[in-house]
């Protein structure tokens, strides 16, 4: 299998998002098929192909059985294979979309720090003026954690305080790690940074100050 199939074909996204996200779960065809919404052929073909380059294992059934395939944890390229499949299709490219669509106006950057082994992904979200709502953010991630396989665990901080964050703080060292993936840019979206009122006031007074001369 070569890694441009893996990036591209379809199929094997759509299989593997599934495997990837419930990796001690056996999956049949009849099961593959309806979460992937794929045809039961397609799916029989592509889990044949990823059979055949180790990155599923078959397991036999019964008679009265049907048979069903899982992740092989052993292969060789598991951990890679699943860390990439987080940064694009499996996780990254849905979050991003979601962010993007709901919450242009407010989410001003934000960065998938990692998952966990209970397939537990960590999501920073940094707000800009306006303060993403709590209730619609829930939901959304909610949402959005049936449909990828994972649990979201969302923190929410302003611009101001991802702009100050020390050396020394849990955030400061997470956002360090070569895992890190940064899903919305500043500028990607609509979002406006915070006004530093502060800031605006001392500008006030300038402008009065030169008036009064």
């Amino acid at each position: 299998m070569s890694a441009a199939d893996f990036l591209l074909s379809p199929e094997v996204q759509k299989l593997l998002k599934i495997v990837f996200a419930q990796p001690n779960s056996k999956f049949s065809v009849g099961e593959l098929a309806k979460k992937t919404k794929l045809d039961a052929g397609d799916v029989e073909r592509t889990q044949e192909h990823l059979i055949g380059s180790g990155i599923l294992s078959r397991h036999n059934a019964n008679e009265d059985e049907t048979s069903t395939v899982s992740v092989n944890t052993s292969f060789v390229f598991y951990r890679e294979l699943r860390s990439i499949a987080l940064k694009s299709f499996a996780a990254a490219e849905p979050i991003r979309a979601m962010l993007r669509s709901k919450f242009k106006n407010s989410v001003l950057r934000a960065f998938l720090l990692g998952e966990d082994t209970d397939a537990t992904v960590e999501l920073l979200v940094v707000h800009g003026e306006l303060v993403p709502d709590e209730s619609e953010m829930a939901a959304a991630c909610q949402k959005l954690s049936a449909s990828i396989g994972r649990h979201l665990k969302v923190q929410v901080i302003s611009g101001k305080r991802f702009a100050v964050l020390a050396a020394r703080d849990n955030l400061h060292l997470k956002l360090e790690a070569g895992s890190v993936v940064e899903l919305i840019a500043e500028g990607d979206t609509k979002a406006k940074p915070s006004i530093d009122r502060g800031g605006l006031l001392q500008s006030a007074r300038n402008r009065l100050a030169a008036l009064a001369r």
